[in-house]
């Protein structure tokens, strides 16, 4: 089937989806064998892996979570030799038994040196044994000899001492029994070890410590070492996901391991007795793929850093891919690897696959393009398998889907949806009639949560006799404030008088949850504009829009949730910036509640919004006569 630009007019509004691969059911797609081969969406990774997999290159993986971090890490151990697979030994020490010796040895071998040691100290116990029988059994001939409850009691406190004696008594050869750190043996790939979140001793390796330090009855140090995930990953990949979240510390000792790729291990807690011990350098040969957000790279330590970006690869992971056929096809795949990983689902018919891509192309926030945060897109998945097989259904189907996106909302859409409602009994949102200096925004809390933010403002005489001010209220971030201030450059151009005889204030209602950015902006400017020349606004109109001080209105994120958040406030009218109409997914029982108009400038904005009379007339044309941008 040939490629071709799959942004089909009714593609978006519930019409049939073209999905690259014909098939019925998930079961006939096939799902490759390798980890890396299922990877979706992130082929430079991809290509950065299996280079640093044949090279031994340390990675960083950077990038927004769900979008693949920890399945490339897993997908490089799969990639890695296991010829050379190595298990760790430690013994005893006689000349030193605080400092136990390490022995690497071939995959296999370890367990084969601690059952030969294991013998000869079974051989050795057994001498305990014989003497032990030997001496009961002079005992009881010496009694039956002379009995009286005197010597019977004598005799039976000599085989209590005995016992005693010889359970605490250690032979040499049964204190030499190694212990096995590290077992390589029968792995059919190399280590994977998940180090996130892990202390410094489950990372670094630790002693335990021993309640019975003298008279015979203490544990030798070498048993009471603990190899750290470090000596663990040997050979293979050691993930650490969130890495800044390490202390310097940690992240130092790590970057020692990287570079000697050995590290020693010694208890970790000063009140310990294994502080007392340390080993000889543990071999760590490990390759390090760490993985974070983006304000991960300025808490790293700066060397760490360094050393993996001079001695391996930095990754951007990327959040979305163009919207081609071949990239739905790779979904399609995904779909059947999720149940397939599940094990616990049916598969699904391939009206649901399209609901699933309908919801990768929502998700992907412009138009063209898909989401590649998968982890979320694969709950939706099991959810959706879960309901299908609650029904007893054999396959998920289309209603099931639909079903598993509005149980499994997040916690931030159940919060907006919330709000919705509340706000409406109480009327704090208003979606009928006009009023002078209100207007309805929209917000997006979360990162697929629209919510409808209402916003008044009112103008008084300056309190101050040098200049008056814009006055926010409500918990916005630096961006919106700043975008507020903004606004002051558009009403002095077109006002043509000076506007510092007044205070404006701005008031965003009841903002719970903190707003950030600037895609408010044309919201503040329609109030302040309305209160300062008495016109009212239409209530059944919301909108969303970032302004420059040209007065043009720019692009915002997260359109469609937007729009959705107004189409439940029972809103009519919804003004997008026109960059952002291709931007819109609806399905077309939405769609058609609810009126999409596009505009580029301020004026277009205010035409739709203010009531219609004279002075909004008189009003426009003096916009329009003062913006640079505005042509008849």
């Amino acid at each position: 089937m040939g490629e071709r630009e799959p942004s089909l007019p009714d593609e978006g509004m519930g019409g049939t989806l073209e999905l690259g691969v014909d098939f019925e059911t998930t079961e006939e797609i096939k799902v490759p064998e390798r980890l890396i081969d299922q990877v979706i969406g992130q082929e430079h990774a991809v290509e950065v892996i299996k280079t640093a997999a044949g090279q031994r290159r340390h990675v960083l993986l950077i990038g927004e979570p769900g979008t693949g971090k920890s399945m490339l890490g897993q997908a490089m151990a799969e990639l890695l030799p296991t010829e050379s697979l190595e298990d760790i030994l430690v013994f005893p020490n006689p000349e030193d038994e605080n400092m136990p010796k390490i022995k690497t040895v071939p995959a296999c071998q370890g367990k084969r040196i601690v059952q030969k040691y294991r013998e000869r100290a079974k051989s050795q116990e057994n001498i305990k044994s014989y003497l032990l029988m030997a001496i009961v059994f002079m005992v009881m001939i010496a009694v039956m000899m002379q009995y009286s409850t005197t010597n019977f009691l004598m005799g039976l406190f000599v085989i209590i001492l005995t016992i005693m004696v010889l359970s605490n008594m250690r032979l040499k050869t049964s204190v030499l029994v190694p212990k096995l750190l590290v077992d390589n043996c029968g792995r059919g790939k190399a280590p994977f070890v998940d180090a996130t979140g892990a202390h410094a001793g489950a990372l670094l390796g630790d002693v335990r410590h021993d309640p019975f330090q003298s008279g015979g009855l203490g544990t030798p140090a070498h048993e009471r070492v603990e190899p750290g995930m470090i000596h663990r990953a040997h050979k293979g990949v050691l993930f650490i996901d969130e890495i800044a979240t390490l202390t310097l510390k940690m992240q130092q000792n790590l970057l020692t391991a990287m570079q000697e790729k050995k590290f020693p291990i010694t208890g970790q807690s000063e009140l310990s007795s294994g502080a007392m011990v340390r080993t000889e350098p543990v071999p760590c040969d490990f390759i390090l793929v760490a993985a974070g957000n983006l304000d991960t790279v300025d808490k790293m330590h700066p060397a760490l850093r360094s050393r993996i970006r001079g001695y391996g690869y930095e990754v951007y992971m990327r959040t979305t891919m163009p919207d081609t056929m071949e990239n739905r096809r790779k979904l399609v795949q995904f779909v059947a690897q999720e149940v397939k990983r599940d094990g616990k689902i049916p598969h699904f018919t391939r009206d649901a696959v399209e609901e699933i891509v309908r919801e990768a192309q929502r998700r992907g926030g412009r138009k063209g393009h898909l989401t590649l945060r998968l982890r979320d897109l694969g709950g939706i998945v099991r959810a959706a398998g879960d309901i299908a097989v609650k029904k007893g259904k054999k396959y998920v189907e289309r209603e099931d889907v639909l079903e598993a996106m509005e149980m499994a909302k997040p916690l931030e859409k159940q919060l907006a949806d919330w709000y919705i409602e509340n706000k409406k009994e109480y009327q704090v949102i208003k979606t009928e009639g006009g009023e002078i200096g209100r207007v309805n925004g929209l917000a997006v809390i979360g990162e697929q949560s629209g919510i409808v933010l209402p916003i008044e403002a009112i103008v008084a005489p300056s309190a101050s006799r040098e200049e008056g001010r814009i006055i926010v209220t409500g918990k916005l971030g630096e961006i919106a404030k700043e975008a507020v201030q903004n606004v002051s450059a558009i009403i002095k151009r077109y006002k043509g008088e000076d506007i510092s005889r007044y205070d404006i204030h701005v008031q965003f209602l009841q903002t719970y949850e903190g707003v950030e950015g600037d895609s408010a902006s044309i919201s503040v400017a329609t109030a302040v504009i309305s209160t300062l020349e008495g016109i009212p606004i239409r209530q059944d109109v919301a909108m969303t829009g970032s302004l420059s001080v040209r007065g043009e209105v720019l692009p915002i994120g997260g359109a469609t949730p937007k729009i959705e958040a107004a189409i439940e406030a029972g809103i009519k009218t919804v003004i997008i910036p026109k960059s952002n109409e291709r931007d819109v997914f609806l399905s077309r029982d939405r769609a058609e509640k609810i009126e999409i108009i596009p505009v580029e400038r301020i004026d277009e904005v205010l035409e739709i919004a203010l009531v219609d009379s004279p002075k909004k007339q008189q009003l426009l044309g003096r916009i329009r006569s003062a913006l640079p941008l505005w042509s008849p």
